[in-house]
């Protein structure tokens, strides 16, 4: 799997599975989340609400991923995921970690070639950029999914995106 660092609004990634850095309600929020409701459409939030109402009564748990559709998205998917608030007096790393390698395996069950992630965590979670950069690298290097050829890291600003080339180079 090729594993390719953008600069963008990764709403406008032409891939197959697009997936969200959600809160546990599936129902919306600010930055990624809100961003990706508000430009999928009212048939992401649909299948949302039903997920709510079937298996996710209580919400997604924190590392846990769900597809739904990408209503008005360029992408035919997109796989909801919860990352874990930042703390400096717990290792919350194993949660963020599941995030990507959840997401890439409901992304691989999909039949997805292609999927772009978000820096999960990494905004108003809290996260170091650096080290989420280093987590989310962590799983995809070690990833081997049948299907997917190619993962991206859509980064906001081009300050993350010299953080994420960085670290990809030293590590």
């Amino acid at each position: 799997m090729d594993i390719t660092l953008v600069e963008g609004d990764i709403t406008a990634e032409r891939v197959d599975a697009i997936v969200n850095a959600a809160n546990s309600s599936l129902l919306g929020g600010g930055g990624v989340d809100g961003a990706i409701h508000r430009r999928g459409g009212p048939a992401i939030l649909a299948e949302c609400r039903a997920l709510r109402a079937s298996r996710y009564g209580r919400g997604l748990p924190t590392g846990q991923a769900v597809a739904t559709t990408a209503g008005d998205l360029p992408a035919r998917w997109v796989v909801h995921t919860v990352g874990p608030v930042w703390t400096d007096t717990e290792d919350r790393s194993p949660l963020l970690r599941a995030c990507y390698a959840n997401s890439l395996a409901v992304a691989d069950d999909l039949g997805a070639a292609t999927v772009a992630f978000p820096l999960i965590s990494a905004g108003i979670y809290g996260w170091p950029v650096d080290d989420a950069v280093c987590q989310a690298l962590s799983v995809l290097r070690a990833a081997s999914p049948t299907t997917i050829i190619e993962a991206r890291l859509v980064l906001f600003g081009p300050d993350t995106l010299a953080v994420a080339e960085r670290v990809q180079a030293t590590g």
